[in-house]
């Protein structure tokens, strides 16, 4: 398989760089997307007109790619979450492999690194639903294997932040002082 897929979703950098307000303006935005100017201003310490226009600018740039409802699994009747690892001959990210966009409980799909090639994120109704979606995976052209991994429970799930961890601890010294904690605890 020699086909060039280089020009398959490639994504837009934005223009320029998020600065601290860019920062806590989608920090705000992530929360609530509905929120008023006037109240993303005081939230954030800026007038309302300087908000709107940030905001048109952040649209503008690509940093806001777009505005959408978090709609409750539970509501949508789709309660079963999945991910789903694609194995394949050659590359993997075809447009025929990519078609399984077309199916709603489809909701992310990742070239990845590593021991697979394509990961996907699912919702299903059923265990049922979730077989049907493997059936199609397998009847696409290059799919060798899958290895489906069903949630028990969600701990965290959120949109992407508009934080950065301003520095990570030194995993050395940390490893470190856990083995000494573990070494010097009582009893």
């Amino acid at each position: 398989m020699n086909e060039n897929t280089d020009g398959i979703r490639r994504k837009r950098a934005s223009g320029r760089a998020l600065d601290d307000m860019d920062r806590k303006l989608l920090g705000v935005l992530a929360e609530d997307a509905t929120i008023s100017y006037a109240d993303l201003g005081e939230r954030v310490g800026i007038s309302p007109p300087a908000a709107h226009e940030r905001v048109k600018r952040l649209r503008r740039s690509g940093a806001i790619r777009k505005v959408a409802a978090l709609i409750d699994p539970e509501a949508s009747g789709k309660p079963m979450l999945a991910f789903v690892h694609v194995d394949t001959t050659g590359w993997g990210k075809t447009p025929v492999l990519l078609a399984i966009e077309e199916h709603p409980e489809v909701e992310e799909i990742h070239s990845v690194a590593g021991d697979t090639c394509m990961l996907l994120k699912v919702r299903t109704e059923s265990t049922h639903a979730l077989e049907g979606l493997l059936a199609r995976l397998y009847d696409t052209p290059g799919v060798k294997a899958t290895r489906s991994y069903v949630v028990l429970s969600t701990y965290l799930e959120r949109p992407v932040q508009p934080g950065v961890t301003a520095e990570w601890p030194a995993l050395v010294k940390n490893a470190q002082a856990g083995v000494d904690a573990f070494n010097n605890r009582p009893g």
